[in-house]
């Protein structure tokens, strides 16, 4: 503790003195000097032919660096320092006689240390949480050059393997560590592989960079195991071995982090426990760390820690980063020496302000799916009447009422008529019509969203809560006549464990439809997942851009069937079916008020009234209590009136905003320190000013009022409105559907045109109608092969629903791809004036051949004759051409083959399949 009558240089000090102890220096007097001591040793007050340095240090009896120090008001201005610093660094040690300046120069206050290694090929100074190790020091002398010159010589990336957007990311990434870049941002749209790219970047820098330990850190448990799988079948284009292999990848699961680690793998909550030295339970690395349940003391700042100092580790790689680097979390990252590198696929303004706008790679949904990496979406409009207009529940008529945790139900007779809007809906009043109405539209228009399927797509339905989720599961059961396997939900608050349900929804054919509130929102994949059902709505921008990015991982077709059996492609595109207007809503930037969703209100408002005064908890109470105080009647408020002393809820929400107002915290922290407006008051004042400011919002709270918020919270019941059946009003595709059709029949005639002298099918069509008889399968599956991998947005039964909506088709479905785009192409050629089926044109031609054939004086065919020509017919609708060869398979070799066939027609044989090759083809 610093005495009272020290100056500031000398309170700076005593800190730098502290600070390098703990770091495991052992700090001299010039006259108590003995480099036998230890293995790093800081001499105070160093003479050099220029004068005495602050602090020289040493390692292992040789000078390395040294250290100035400045009074804590040089904070400001410490870079002025560097010119001074660098000088003592070239000057010549006495005793020491060194030729070279020594490498390694701070300067300090004692409160912020800057740090330059003039090994650096630029060298350039950078804030530090404190004094690197001596240990530390001696490791990086042992190599002939430093991390940063080492990054300088990284070789080119080998392309192999890599899709041209991760070719960019590393490549930039490799750039920016080469600017000395401390921060970058890799901004990846969901499914393009992120984390891949990542892994490539880390297996070169471990290999290349010659990096001692790299940091992949997550904020789930969920995606550190994901992450940990990635890690272990990943495979480097330059070696047959596997990254596991060659390097020691250990995901942290307790307090034990093995020294001989080169890749480490922790959610930021167990980071920070470390960090802590503080025991960390499973549990919590389960939610995201918004989720977490609020700690009973307030969380103090990451401190010094000798077991994981600053320079741990070299690159700290942030997964899903949009989320993890504000409030306690931030200081996590900050503490180490590091490269920090955010990987997200939507970043916000912090985000970009955080990584300081070095956005190495900007790749976005879009972009992934020109380039078929992702797949994009469809909207689908659901309208009804009560989801847009609410209902009247008509005075005198008895409704039903529901508890909403127990579900216990009575009845009561309506006093007065009470209206309520679509935003009730499933709140304080529940519908079950328009669940219902909801649900069946969406069941009896599948066939025109997926067309062709026989059974439900998988299908994420996004729910307002836990009680409107069972609602919704219940309906969904009913309305599809299926059983509990069908519909499940995925939430926290399931009693079915909900990683294996969610296991189930990604790899069996059951349940085909999950419902979940925010558990698989964000941050999870499910490939098969081909529509998403919105019946809630979401304000925050980055949230629906996260829950829409469920839908867009690309499935080829043999995956797919596996779950999805008729799935008749690869996914091709996913649908959001919108119920509640979602697509249309103001979407805001800002994260949403309530960071806390698991935590029970009367722990929030305990652990404030307890001392808590972070952000998250605060901000979390008051909207909590908000949406609490929308919900109160007149009898509700004056209650809380008289346990809290007069206040009314609406302005102890107020309060408590204001007191994590960051405007209002700056003003009375001048106020506290009598400065004029406009002065930038200290991290200090702020502080204690929105302690001031927490604690006074915070005085309100007593156990009586927080019981009373909490029963009256419990015993809102829902009215269940039996009586406002809903109707639809409206159900098809959003947008301008015909303007849409228009660009996909654009893109697809595009296509066949670019392509007609390449593709045999396509030349044959577009040149020689006259050969459209010698079109064989093989010909028609080398086209679409080709198609599917060029563009596989113009999958054939997606462009046959655009030319079905523009030429007013209203018949059957193709009966497969193949058929689809044979069909599709005579539309394109001018062949068929509108589309139709090729199995309906076949049978018409046939039916017209026959026609004709019969219709003179000649021959007719007989009914064996005719049993014969309608398998033929059939044969070609399938297989597009018939050969000789092919009388001997199925289903002709059945019925007799080549020899029936000749016995059947004789020397007319031949001239009847050709006949009909090239009539039925027309």
């Amino acid at each position: 503790m610093a005495e009272a009558n020290q100056n500031p240089e000398q309170i700076a000090r005593d800190q730098i003195d502290q600070s390098l102890e703990r770091a495991g220096w052992i700090v001299q007097s010039t006259k108590k000097i003995n480099l036998n001591a230890g293995r790093g040793i800081a001499v105070k007050e160093f003479q050099t032919d220029i004068g005495p340095a602050d602090y020289a240090l040493f390692v292992d009896k040789k000078a390395v660096g040294v250290i100035e120090a400045k009074p804590k008001d040089w904070g400001h201005k410490i870079t002025m320092v560097e010119e001074q610093s660098s000088s003592y660094a070239a000057a010549t040690l006495k005793w020491v006689n060194n030729k070279e300046p020594v490498p390694f120069v701070y300067e300090s206050t004692g409160i912020i240390t800057r740090f330059t290694d003039g090994r650096d090929p630029k060298p350039r100074s950078r804030e530090v949480f404190t004094f690197h190790r001596p240990e530390t020091m001696a490791e990086w002398l042992s190599k002939p050059t430093s991390l940063r010159a080492r990054l300088q010589t990284l070789p080119p990336l080998g392309h192999a393997g890599l899709r041209d957007c991760q070719i960019i990311a590393i490549e930039n990434l490799e750039k920016s560590f080469k600017d000395d870049r401390p921060r970058a941002l890799v901004q990846m749209a969901t499914g393009s592989g992120k984390t891949y790219t990542a892994i490539t970047s880390v297996y070169r820098l471990l290999k290349f960079a010659d990096a001692k330990r790299i940091l992949f850190l997550v904020d789930t448990k969920n995606l550190g195991e994901q992450a940990e799988q990635e890690f272990m079948a990943y495979l480097p284009n330059d070696d047959n071995r596997k990254f596991t292999e060659l390097y020691n990848v250990q995901r942290l699961k307790s307090s034990f982090v093995a020294k001989d680690s080169q890749v480490c793998i922790s959610t930021i909550q167990r980071m920070y426990a470390l960090l802590k030295d503080e025991p960390l339970d499973e549990a919590a690395e389960e939610a995201n760390p918004a989720e977490l349940m609020v700690k009973p003391k307030q969380p103090l700042p990451v401190v010094y820690n000798s077991k994981i100092p600053p320079e741990f580790f070299d690159f700290i790689i942030i997964d899903e980063c949009h989320r993890s680097i504000y409030n306690l979390w931030r200081q996590v990252i900050e503490y180490f020496d590091a490269y920090l590198i955010g990987l997200t696929a939507t970043p916000d303004n912090r985000t970009y302000g955080f990584f300081r706008k070095n956005i190495v790679s900007e790749y976005s949904h879009e972009k992934a799916v020109a380039d078929g990496v992702n797949v994009g979406n469809e909207i689908y409009v659901i309208e009804t009447v009560r989801t847009g207009q609410g209902a009247t529940i008509k005075a005198s008529q008895q409704v039903e009422k529901r508890e909403r945790l127990s579900r216990k139900k009575r009845w009561e007779t309506q006093d007065a008529d009470e209206t309520y809007s679509a935003k009730q809906l499933d709140r304080n009043i529940v519908n079950p019509d328009q669940i219902r109405t909801v649900i069946r539209t969406f069941r009896d228009k599948l066939s025109e969203i997926f067309p062709g399927r026989q059974e439900v797509p998988k299908t994420l339905i996004f729910a307002k809560t836990d009680s409107h989720a069972d609602d919704i599961i219940q309906a969904a059961r009913e309305e599809f006549a299926q059983g509990n396997d069908f519909c499940k939900k995925i939430t926290y608050q399931s009693k079915e464990d909900p990683k294996s349900v969610l296991a189930q929804f990604r790899n069996d054919y059951n349940p085909r439809i999950a419902v979940t509130v925010d558990m698989i929102a964000t941050g999870t994949d499910v490939k098969p997942l081909e529509c998403l059902l919105f019946m809630r709505d979401v304000k925050s921008r980055n949230y629906f851009e996260q829950m829409k990015g469920r839908g867009t991982r690309t499935l080829d077709h043999d995956d797919l069937k596996k779950v999805t059996p008729s799935a008749a492609t690869a996914k091709t595109h996913y649908v959001i079916v919108d119920a509640i207007g979602v697509t249309k809503s103001l979407k805001t930037a800002s994260e949403p008020l309530i960071t806390k969703p698991t935590v029970p209100l009367k722990d929030l408002a305990m652990g404030v009234m307890m001392g808590i005064r972070d952000d998250d908890t605060v901000s979390s109470l008051a909207g909590r209590l908000a949406r609490l105080n929308a919900q109160l009647d007149h009898q509700d408020q004056q209650r809380i009136k008289e346990k809290s002393d007069g206040h009314e809820l609406a302005e102890i929400v107020g309060d408590l905003l204001a007191a994590i107002d960051p405007d209002r915290i700056d003003d009375r922290a001048r106020e506290i320190s009598s400065m004029p407006p406009g002065v930038e008051p200290s991290d200090q004042a702020r502080q204690a000013a929105r302690d001031q400011l927490i604690g006074s919002a915070a005085g309100v709270f007593n156990g009586e009022l927080i019981e009373l918020l909490d029963s009256i919270r419990r015993d809102k019941e829902q009215t269940i409105d039996h009586d406002n059946l809903d109707a639809v009003l409206r159900a098809e595709w959003e947008g301008d559907a015909a303007e849409n059709a228009k660009k996909v029949a654009q893109d697809f005639r595009e296509y066949l045109e670019a392509n007609r002298d390449q593709i045999e099918a396509l030349t044959i069509f577009y040149s020689q109608p006259h050969r459209r008889s010698e079109l064989t399968y093989d010909m028609i599956r080398q086209l679409l092969d080709k198609l599917k991998s060029d563009r596989p947005r113009l999958a054939p039964l997606r462009v046959w629903q655009a030319y079905a909506l523009l030429d007013e088709y209203k018949g059957s479905q193709p009966s497969s791809e193949l058929t689809a785009l044979v069909a599709l192409i005579r539309r394109v050629c001018g062949i068929d004036a509108r589309v139709s089926p090729y199995s309906e044109t076949v049978r018409k031609n046939f039916q017209n051949w026959i026609m004709t054939r019969h219709s003179g004086g000649g021959e007719k065919f007989n009914e064996e004759q005719m049993q014969w020509l309608r398998m033929i017919r059939d044969h070609i609708v399938n297989s597009f051409h018939l050969g000789r060869e092919d009388l001997d398979m199925a289903p002709f070799d059945a019925n007799g083959g080549l020899g029936k066939m000749h016995q059947l027609f004789g020397d007319q044989m031949d001239k009847v399949i050709g006949e009909m090759n090239a009539v039925l083809a027309a």
